[in-house]
């Protein structure tokens, strides 16, 4: 009896944290981070503001935390094991299953913007994690294929991950045609899909 009386108070609290990280989310997703204000979180999460600094210490510190439990850079599923073709095919599939999840994730289309326009610790260790990532891909494998032009490549794969970023909060926020295509239809974001398959394959060749 004792030990569900105990673990009742730690339950709510748990789930009143939990709601709150879910109203930043929500707001994000909905209104973007200029919305995420003391007074929006506790009515979106339908709790006490006096709960973000019980739980929390402020928010500030309720958006850090949030930041932090979405690992935004492990979205990439099912990777290629054959790495023998100095990891074109991996950089591919990476590629195309990142510019998926962003296009599917609005909160992440939501924290790109958010990195891009404020100076934030919690926000700079998504960026930090997000190089080590790519590092790790670039020394292992990558790099050695293609030896005094590993720069150039990288430079490639730059552009490719900048550019498709942008086509996704593009469509997201001002109009879906970019070029012609429709970047929310399935035929526009195909040929996309096919023009990284293409620069990637000439990298290889012709680098």
């Amino acid at each position: 009896m004792k030990r569900k009386i105990v673990e009742g108070p730690i339950r709510s609290k748990e789930k009143s944290k939990q709601k709150l990280l879910n109203a930043v989310g929500k707001l994000l997703k909905t209104k973007g981070y200029t919305a995420l204000k003391v007074n929006d979180i506790a009515v979106t999460a339908g709790l006490d503001k006096k709960l973000i600094y019980n739980y929390f210490g402020g928010t500030d510190q309720l958006i850090d935390e949030y930041i932090r439990s979405h690992d935004f850079w492990s979205n990439v599923v099912a990777e290629p094991a054959e790495i023998s073709d100095g990891g074109e095919a991996l950089t591919k599939h990476m590629l195309i299953s990142q510019f998926d999840y962003m296009f599917q994730n609005k909160e992440f289309q939501r924290i790109i913007l958010w990195r891009l326009s404020e100076s934030r610790r919690s926000l700079k260790k998504l960026t930090d994690k997000q190089e080590e990532n790519g590092e790790r891909l670039f020394e292992a494998i990558v790099d050695p294929h293609f030896g005094k032009n590993a720069a150039r490549y990288r430079a490639i794969t730059a552009l490719l991950v900048s550019g498709l970023y942008y086509l996704n909060m593009y469509q997201a926020v001002n109009g879906s045609i970019f070029c012609g295509l429709d970047m929310k239809s399935e035929e526009g974001r195909n040929e996309v899909k096919e023009a990284v398959n293409f620069v990637i394959e000439q990298a290889y060749r012709n680098l």
